[in-house]
């Protein structure tokens, strides 16, 4: 069956207008990504295209900071895909929120986890079972479109309680004059926090009309897309999502799918295999994945794929490989070069 991580990416239909806003031709951005120019003309790309565009941006934009938050505010919401103005003529900005989380499912590579707590709302990027983490600026613009959904739906000048990305983001006064908050990087997660009161806040772009019209339509395709996979598929999709944050137990992923622990086992074995043999297949995959990418250190590939100490992958690399992690890689790296 397909995976998800074979499907192709859409691209938002207003990143080609709203580059051009800022002085970037399409051509420059195919250009520095090694593409094609006709990939400007292409709906949807792959994956591995539609990384090497947003980084192709984020190199002809100069600082990242500044790349970010102009496209976040360039975006001209009459272009925005049905999924997108759905959420922004929402009722409030909760939500708003919550249709973001909800339909993003259909389209990835990256996802969003949201949860309320402690009178604040965190909202956290979770990259696809596509192998690699997105580039930089994919994580800054999705946090920030965030913000300016909420910015642009109350009306008001919103500002976030706390912004944390991975990587560096090049200018952080930039960032954190535009969120409005300290900017943290060289953390574990890419995610923004928000005060719980805010999502209270209503909508003035609300639109109930509108929405009886879209939301019906968007979730019968969401529910077909989602649909489409046999259990033990969507629970590897949900294991490759939870993997960096720690091995997801059985339990955890049942209340991801609405269902029971023991109805998944059901379901499983129904489907001829179990929780820990589709645990298992995740972080062979991804593992064969990441030691691609001569970047990762063996230590955050072990990281990645849900194991607490490097020994523990080591050991589980060679009973499923028969070589040791670093073997292994420089025999596949050096097939590439051949």
């Amino acid at each position: 069956m397909k995976s998800r991580s074979s499907e192709r990416v859409k691209m938002p239909p207003g990143f080609w207008t709203g580059i051009s806003r800022l002085g970037i031709a399409a051509r420059d951005v195919a250009r520095q990504a090694q593409l094609p120019v006709t990939i400007t003309t292409e709906a949807t790309v792959t994956t591995a295209q539609y990384f090497a565009i947003w980084q192709a941006y984020s190199e002809l934009a100069g600082d990242l900071a500044s790349g970010i938050t102009r496209l976040a505010a360039a975006f001209d919401t009459a272009q925005y895909p049905p999924a997108v103005l759905a959420t922004y003529h929402a009722r409030d900005y909760r939500d708003a929120l919550h249709r973001m989380v909800r339909y993003k499912q259909m389209c990835p590579p990256e996802s969003l986890r949201m949860t309320e707590e402690n009178g604040q709302c965190t909202i956290e990027l979770e990259w696809g079972p596509t192998g690699l983490p997105g580039p930089p600026v994919l994580a800054g613009i999705t946090l920030a479109f965030l913000l300016e959904l909420g910015r642009k739906g109350t009306g008001q000048p919103l500002k976030a309680q706390a912004a944390e990305f991975v990587h560096s983001m090049g200018d952080e006064q930039v960032l954190e004059a535009y969120f409005g908050c300290a900017i943290q990087t060289g953390g574990k997660y890419n995610r923004l926090t928000l005060l719980q009161s805010h999502l209270d806040l209503p909508f003035v772009s609300y639109n109930k009309e509108l929405l009886e019209i879209l939301a019906p339509a968007l979730d019968r395709s969401l529910d077909e897309q989602l649909g489409s996979f046999s259990v033990s598929g969507r629970v590897k999709v949900i294991i490759a999502h939870c993997l960096a944050g720690g091995c997801p137990d059985l339990q955890t992923v049942a209340k991801e799918l609405t269902m029971s622990g023991r109805t998944l086992q059901r379901r499983l074995t129904d489907e001829k295999t179990t929780f820990k043999q589709l645990l298992t297949q995740v972080r062979h995959e991804q593992a064969r994945e990441y030691l691609t990418n001569p970047s990762l250190d063996l230590q955050e590939v072990a990281f990645l794929t849900g194991y607490e100490d490097q020994n523990s992958f080591f050991r589980a690399f060679r009973h499923w490989e028969g070589v040791t992690p670093s073997q292994w890689r420089a025999e596949h790296l050096n097939a590439r070069i051949c």
